[in-house]
């Protein structure tokens, strides 16, 4: 595959645990068009699942919606970009940070993953009907 692969998918998820799954083999289909790494896949869609589950935990409080999140995954001349597009609470992003990693207890890393497997993770305030806008990127050598 050469260096200029183009990807760009997107789709729509409903804002709710349950669609994690959805979310997931939504991530790995679209990775298995791109001839890296089968970790770096696996790190990819652990990032993604993070990122989704924050939205439905922090900014819709796990409350019930009829909202949808959007993701869209992109890749062109080797730089990943993956964008969350949400219509809950205004993400602040001074509280975005993860809890002590020394502090022993389930939950809590999600950011902390995301960091660690991105090289870019921006908020941005998201263009209309969208409240939120997160992005992901990630230097892809293939």
């Amino acid at each position: 595959m050469s260096n200029l692969a183009l990807i760009s998918e997107q789709r729509d998820f409903a804002v709710s645990s349950s669609s994690l799954k959805d979310v997931r083999s939504f991530s790995r289909e679209v990775f298995e068009k791109v001839n890296i790494e089968q970790d770096l896949k696996d790190e990819l869609v652990l990032a993604i699942a993070e990122a989704a589950q924050n939205i439905v935990k922090h900014a819709y409080q796990n409350q019930e919606t009829d909202d949808k999140m959007e993701i869209k995954i992109s890749l062109q001349n080797g730089k990943l970009e993956i964008g969350f597009f949400d219509k809950g609470r205004p993400v602040d992003n001074k509280n975005v940070r993860h809890r002590k990693i020394d502090d022993v207890k389930p939950g809590g890393l999600g950011t902390f993953f995301i960091q660690q497997i991105m090289d870019a993770v921006v908020f941005k305030e998201g263009e209309k009907p969208w409240i939120n806008h997160l992005i992901l990127t990630k230097k892809i050598n293939y």
